[in-house]
């Protein structure tokens, strides 16, 4: 456990994570509950939520709380970051990690709800998490918010039909710099991540259509797509990277955009 002046890291620190399930959000949650924090577990209420809650909770009695949201209502998202700051007094952390990879398909292919259904989930979500969380965490006089973004639409484009998906995943990095260079003066760091392949359950949201075979140029990598790692990275990787980026440790670090991906976008 990292140690802060003699104590845990995140002693006396809320965080708020979102997609907080499974994957990269769960490594996250498990991260700074073990290093002090209380953590609240946004996501829709599922067995996996609920393991996620229960495996804090045995680590640290009343660490973590789970809360039914789907982030693409503001309603829902708003109710339970006021739920928070009632159960554990106040926020110092943002993890805008919920996303979803949605449909795959040629532009003209896309139906106009799934196109919609991405933008609202990946990009609108992480405005109603921040936009609601923000003035807890000016009343706390500081703190960080780290949103996750991916190398899709940033360092690489070969994803192809993923043109929704790339195009919020663009528009979190351009918020998450306008939203930092806005809130330095509150003394709020703002940062995102760009993760590359990491063994997490997203795919589980990803619909192919039978149309996708029409555009994508085949591209072959024979000693595997992470020069850094024999296969896709793990949770636990971009959950150290979230913890520095939480802590007083990068109190210096603001708009910054952080590739996390075994060097996988320097390949395409």
């Amino acid at each position: 456990m990292t140690q802060h002046n003699g104590k845990p890291r995140f002693e006396g620190k809320v965080a708020i994570i979102t997609g907080a399930g499974s994957g990269i959000g769960k490594a996250a949650a498990l991260k700074l509950a073990s290093e002090g924090a209380h953590v609240a577990l946004l996501d829709l209420v599922n067995d996996r939520i609920s393991e996620t809650e229960a495996e804090i909770n045995k680590l640290r009695a009343g660490a973590a709380r789970a809360f039914d949201v789907d982030i693409s209502d503001p309603a829902r998202v708003e109710k339970a970051v006021l739920e928070t700051i009632e159960l554990f007094g106040g926020l110092d952390i943002v993890f805008a990690n919920a996303g979803i990879n949605g449909v795959s398909a040629p532009i003209e292919e896309i139906q106009v709800e799934d196109w919609q259904q991405i933008i609202t989930t990946n990009l609108n979500g992480t405005f109603f998490t921040i936009k609601y969380a923000l003035p807890h965490m000016k009343k706390r006089g500081g703190g960080s918010i780290i949103i996750t973004s991916s190398i899709n639409g940033n360092q690489r484009f070969s994803s192809f039909g993923m043109s929704a998906y790339s195009t919020s995943k663009a528009g979190q990095v351009a918020f998450a710099k306008m939203a930092a260079l806005e809130l330095a003066k509150f003394k709020i760091r703002v940062n995102v991540i760009c993760p590359g392949a990491i063994a997490t359950n997203i795919d589980q949201s990803t619909v192919k259509t039978d149309e996708l075979h029409q555009i994508v140029i085949p591209m072959e990598f024979p000693e595997g797509q992470q020069p850094l790692a024999d296969g896709p990275g793990q949770p636990e990787h971009v959950a150290d990277l979230v913890a520095f980026l939480a802590s007083a440790e990068s109190r210096h670090i603001t708009g910054a955009e952080i590739v996390i991906d075994g060097a996988e976008s320097l390949l395409s």
